[in-house]
């Protein structure tokens, strides 16, 4: 199933959904509140359509899990073979303090491991995407950059900074290098590891499977790994929970 996947197509479709997303970023929009008290805009949604109905069109039997669409049961997705993982904007804080630091993820998850990632930053015009086999790339540049400089840089969130992430930053060890501390928000983080600009992405905070999906693929085949805290394990996806535990990108 996997090479019948054009990455090119998915890249598009961010880019896409991107479009939409600035068209309402430059105006003012209305703000609303789920049930979890995270926010929601009307590019929340608009950006769901295009990425759904453009991934059914294309691949109508490839199943889809997004933030914004209806809950589906466990017993109805555990035997999923392959599925999208949709965010259409992940980092909606971000995008109505209008900061620019927010993304449209899309991942095809192999039953439980991300083996394809585009992340679009419309307002950066960055596009980060992997697929396994081939590589990471951002704005088709491979990825890792390599980096010449005696720092130890961590990125963490901007909106969502935890106090066990805070002692957790401040317990690493530096071994004669100088600590350099970047606040940034959405899947960037996660995309700065895989890019080389950071070294560790530390969330010991809550967050969701499809807030990391897709950015977990570029950071594989990065050759960087995204690790379950307490585990010390790759990050498992299409669990009964999709809440992710907390974790480590390094």
């Amino acid at each position: 199933m996997l090479n019948k996947i054009d990455l090119k197509e998915i890249e598009n479709i961010a880019i896409k959904a991107g479009q939409k997303v600035m068209e309402i970023y430059n105006q003012d929009f209305e703000v609303e509140y789920k049930d979890d008290k995270s926010p929601l805009t009307i590019a929340d949604i608009k950006a769901n359509k295009i990425i759904c109905q453009t991934l059914i069109s294309l691949y109508p039997n490839i199943p889809i899990l997004s933030e914004e669409n209806k809950k589906i049961e466990y017993q109805d997705r555990v035997d999923w073979e392959y599925y999208w993982s949709i965010d259409p904007i992940d980092g909606t804080k971000e995008f109505i303090k209008k900061n620019g630091e927010f993304t449209i993820n899309i991942a095809l998850i192999y039953k439980d491991t991300p083996v394809l990632g585009v992340v679009y930053a419309p307002v950066l015009e960055d596009l980060y995407s992997a697929k396994k086999g081939k590589g990471a790339f951002k704005n088709g540049i491979k990825l890792p950059i390599k980096r010449d400089d005696n720092n130890l840089v961590v990125v963490a969130s901007k909106s969502h900074l935890s106090k066990e992430t805070e002692e957790y930053i401040n317990n690493l060890p530096l071994n004669g290098k100088k600590l350099i501390k970047i606040s940034k928000g959405s899947s960037l983080k996660l995309c700065m590891v895989a890019e080389g600009v950071a070294d560790i992405y530390p969330r010991l905070a809550p967050t969701m499977e499809w807030d990391t999906s897709a950015a977990d693929a570029i950071v594989r085949e990065s050759g960087k790994m995204c690790y379950d805290f307490y585990l010390n394990k790759s990050m498992l996806y299409n669990k009964e929970n999709l809440l992710n535990p907390w974790f480590v990108v390094k």
